[in-house]
């Protein structure tokens, strides 16, 4: 859909759904269109996933003595979420998103394959389920909406459009995902709106922890806290501008920056954490088209760390008893690149269009690396990654789709290349 939904209490909350792909995630927690004051929705996703490759945690060091192990399978909800929304009125409106992530456990058992292969329980976020939103909002009027509280961080083109009909593929788009939070929510204030043909939004949050940085996700999980609170002692500020001025395209720009060392528990007065600032600066182009039975994407976001190289040197990434990643090195730069393109075949067959159902063939293509520069005359050259996807995604109904795909992970030559065959079911949906 062209145009973003009324911004007014009435209309607070938009929904992504196959024909409004457009819509930004900072307005996806919707309002039922009914009229309703409460609102209850959500959507959810089932993957199967077979992968022809090795999942031994010394695979990519010594990938000649794994070349020939055997496939591994997995069954996964990667994310199940409900929907709460209020409209109080005279522009008052509450939005919250609830998230369950692979079944919702927040502590889980994983080999570390950079620390000998050791078995590690890892604590991602406290608790069973996380608060992905919660805000209150007043709308003083479509072109000015001031929201306070836990929020999207809409970096990005999975940040921004993360909802599983937003993407063809079975899971979320490889690169992004990597390199960056996704979903990315912290606490913060955001101000945003629409002026004619462009959507704005401006946001100060709390700064990222480098103590989550890590060599193959790069900040990927550092707006994550072991602490019953996120810590906020170093700030940061997001802006993201979209522009609707041709029918059904929507092209964006966005960007973040903070500090990240020193944002951590407890606040040192020397060392490292007071010396340095690990500023990071992401800077992102997007664009999404839907129209004439296409509907094409793609994103191209790049990423830099200063002082990188003394993260090896922070306290709570050296100690072993502390709850943060304890990896020496992380990159200066990241980089993630992605495009798709889908046609409605179903689109060329009159009864099944006039029943609105949709059957897409499509293909993705994406390149990235969360280290992509040699930092502390460090490589890892696994990280470098390509990815080629191929397969179809079914629309019985708008809101469910039925995904199954081909991929071919491709790692430089002295690693093995990782095939996969993905098969997914995801809905979106609102039941009030």
């Amino acid at each position: 859909m062209r145009h973003l939904l009324s911004l007014t209490a009435a209309s607070l909350l938009a929904f992504a759904m196959p024909a409004n792909a457009q819509v930004n995630a900072a307005d996806s927690v919707m309002n039922h269109t009914g009229g309703n004051r409460l609102s209850v929705g959500g959507y959810g996703e089932i993957a199967l996933s077979r992968n022809f490759y090795s999942d031994n945690p010394y695979r990519y060091k010594l990938p000649d003595e794994h070349v020939n192990d055997p496939s591994h399978g997995v069954f996964d909800i990667p994310h199940m979420v409900v929907y709460l929304g209020y409209d109080f009125g005279k522009g008052w409106t509450m939005g919250s998103e609830i998230e369950f992530e692979h079944g919702g456990a927040g502590i889980a058992y994983e080999k570390e394959g950079e620390e000998g292969g050791e078995w590690e329980q890892e604590t991602e976020k406290g608790g069973e389920v996380e608060i992905e939103q919660f805000w209150i909002q007043k709308s003083f009027s479509k072109r000015a909406n001031l929201r306070m509280g836990h929020i999207v961080v809409p970096v990005g083109l999975n940040n921004a459009h993360h909802e599983p009909l937003n993407f063809f593929t079975v899971y979320r788009p490889e690169g992004e995902n990597t390199i960056l939070p996704s979903t990315w929510h912290q606490t913060g204030v955001s101000l945003w709106g629409r002026l004619g043909d462009f959507r704005y939004e401006a946001q100060v949050l709390g700064g990222l922890n480098a103590n989550h940085f890590t060599n193959d996700r790069w900040i990927g999980k550092g707006h994550k806290s072991p602490m019953e609170y996120d810590i906020a002692n170093k700030y940061g500020a997001a802006v993201r501008l979209d522009n609707y001025s041709v029918e059904g395209l929507r092209i964006g720009v966005s960007g973040y920056y903070g500090h990240s060392i020193g944002n951590s528990y407890p606040n040192e007065a020397a060392g490292v954490e007071s010396q340095y600032k690990g500023a990071v600066a992401v800077g992102s182009v997007d664009f999404s088209y839907n129209a004439h039975n296409w509907i094409v994407r793609g994103q191209a976001d790049y990423g830099y760390l200063g002082d990188a190289e003394q993260l090896r040197y922070i306290y709570n990434r050296v100690s072993k008893a502390s709850p943060f990643h304890h990896s020496a090195y992380v990159s200066k730069n990241a980089y993630a690149v992605g495009i798709e393109a889908g046609y409605d075949i179903f689109s060329q067959i009159s009864r099944l269009r006039a029943d609105h159902q949709k059957l897409y063939v499509f293909g993705r293509y994406e390149q990235y690396d969360p280290y992509a520069s040699n930092t502390n005359g460090r490589s890892y050259e696994y990280t470098a990654k390509k990815r080629i996807a191929a397969g179809v995604n079914y629309y019985p109904l708008p809101q469910i789709a039925i995904k199954a795909e081909y991929s071919h992970r491709i790692l430089k030559s002295q690693y093995n290349n990782e095939p996969s065959i993905n098969i997914g079911v995801a809905y979106e949906g609102f039941f009030r």
